[in-house]
């Protein structure tokens, strides 16, 4: 049966045209998967379903949930259906909840809009959905802040507000991008389970083949604000006669060109990590008690020799992040040390020692005052160089030679960042630790936010800069596909420890940590998904 139909579905926003005659459809108990790029259409068709479009919208077709039609109703006639009838959950977990209100508070709230009743029935509403979702009263009561949960927590408290009334209709947008792969993989057995148990219709939005892969009962692909191919999700990637599908499932699988690096065993190492201890004290419970401490980083070791590209992967909180911030001697370690090319890194690292290291940020729009021109941005690190930063002509080449460097135009200096692209803005970010020549760029989610195709362009940049450069990279990441693709060797993080290392394709087929088997099996694969639904589909005939 089916629950929602969207028939030639078309939206402007103040003329400009944004969707042009999308036809859609969900069953109850089905999961569609929408697929496409950033700017391809997929967030607006779900805000234009939810009628939460921006002033100056203009929607023409038709969008029917079980039968009524919900273009043309007004907001308060549309608030009925939201919530009760359609569920939604949205990509930023931390963005969509109110840092001030208590996560019982917060599930609650969507009882009382919708079913007028008192805070303790809402409660009692509340306490179910977030059982249903996996996070029990014994251990998570009704009054803790989002702040006091883990990323995958939090992603769970939006989905129990999305399902609390128990709604027909569930469109997730992008639910699992920010998460590590184990927990990633926990949201959507969690979403499949929801949908068997509910018998509801699930709108799945995602730029991740390898996801609507293994989870997708029938897919949908888009290209500026068009469907160009649809049906389900088995014969679309068997037969892919849009140029575009062909296209994405070739990026989603791309794997860069790279010359393996001539690493001497007697050379001075790049980075030389030995012993790293990093603690936090803890608060303490009683005002006399003794002071505690959680040790984030736990007798840390390991090196990167010259032109050598190492991936650290691990889920969140295993203490990447912090050994990075030490790394680039923005925290203070409690035991070890930290050598870049033989100069030692700690919070009192001369400029000598930190113009040898860079960092490129996972979100590049937040990296950059968008206040400034793209080329005073790019010469940010400048200040490192003290005395011998240059200026004048030479300050205007070595801007011109960075964005060279990474594809762009040397015009481009004069724009703001704005301007640009989510690729182009990390090609920037990339330009902006190249223009000091470092010897190490640190690589924090560099491209987990960006779509397959614009992903495999930077890949290809950073192989290639790497290669000519003999640039080293410490590549942290949660997606275990993009590390295999652009690195040399892999340290496997959990709990403040390096669990295991080795070269990568070897660790990759022969993992032998516990840990890293669970990290691997966790990874969406698209090779692997669509394997397994050629079984399941020979074995249901």
């Amino acid at each position: 049966m089916t629950l929602l139909s969207v028939k030639k579905l078309g939206l402007t926003i103040s003329g400009t045209p944004i969707l042009r005659d999308v036809d859609l459809d969900v069953d109850a108990g089905e999961i569609v998967g929408l697929i496409g790029e950033s700017g391809s259409g997929k967030s607006m068709t779900a805000l234009a379903v939810m009628h939460l479009t921006p002033v100056g919208a203009e929607k023409t077709g038709s969008v029917r949930l079980d039968g009524k039609e919900l273009v043309g109703l007004h907001d308060r006639q549309m608030c009925f259906f939201r919530g009760t009838e359609i569920g939604m959950i949205f990509q930023e977990p931390m963005t969509a909840l109110n840092p001030v209100m208590t996560i019982g508070d917060q599930v609650a709230e969507t009882v009382r809009v919708h079913k007028r009743v008192g805070r303790t029935e809402a409660m009692v509403v509340a306490r179910d959905a977030l059982g249903r979702v996996e996070l029990p009263e014994d251990r998570f009561p009704l009054s803790l802040y989002p702040h006091e949960l883990s990323g995958g927590q939090r992603q769970r408290v939006g989905i129990a507000m999305a399902i609390a009334l128990r709604p027909r209709l569930l469109i997730a947008d992008e639910p699992t991008t920010a998460l590590d792969v184990t927990t990633q993989a926990q949201i959507l057995d969690l979403l499949k389970r929801l949908v068997d148990e509910d018998g509801m219709g699930l709108l799945l939005i995602t730029h991740d083949l390898a996801v609507v892969a293994g989870l997708a009962d029938r897919i949908a692909i888009m290209r500026y604000g068009e469907v160009v191919e649809a049906g389900e999700t088995g014969e679309v990637f068997r037969e892919m006669r849009h140029p575009y599908t062909r296209a994405l499932f070739e990026a989603s699988r791309h794997q860069p060109v790279r010359l393996a690096p001539e690493v001497r065993p007697d050379a001075v190492p790049v980075l030389d990590v030995r012993g790293v201890v990093r603690d936090y004290p803890v608060a303490r419970r009683r005002l006399f008690a003794p002071r505690r401490f959680f040790r984030a980083v736990d007798g840390v070791s390991f090196v990167i020799h010259k032109g050598e590209n190492v991936g650290l992967v691990g889920e969140s909180g295993c203490g990447k992040s912090t050994l990075s911030r030490a790394i680039l001697a923005l925290e203070a370690i409690q035991g070890g040390h930290i050598h870049v090319e033989g100069e030692p890194v700690g919070t009192g690292a001369s400029f000598a020692a930190r113009r040898k290291m860079q960092i490129v940020f996972q979100d590049p729009y937040g990296s950059f005052n968008p206040r400034q021109r793209v080329g005073k941005l790019i010469c940010e690190p400048f200040h490192l160089l003290g005395a011998e930063a240059p200026t004048g002509a030479d300050r205007d080449r070595r801007i011109a030679e960075a964005l060279d460097n990474v594809g762009l135009r040397s015009s481009d200096a004069l724009k703001y960042i704005h301007e640009f692209s989510g690729g182009q803005r990390q090609r920037i970010a990339i330009a902006r630790a190249l223009i000091i020549h470092p010897a190490l760029i640190v690589l924090d989610e560099a491209v987990s936010a960006l779509d397959v195709s614009i992903r495999a362009q930077i890949l290809d940049l950073l192989a290639d800069l790497s290669d000519r450069m003999m640039l080293s990279y410490l590549f942290i990441s949660h997606d275990l596909t993009v590390v295999r693709s652009i690195t040399d060797r892999v340290l496997v993080m959990k709990a403040g420890r390096i669990v295991e290392e080795g070269e990568t394709e070897a660790l990759f087929r022969n993992p032998q940590h516990p840990y890293t088997r669970q990290l691997i099996a966790a990874a969406p694969h698209l090779d692997r998904a669509l394997a397994a639904r050629d079984i399941m589909g020979g074995n249901n005939g």
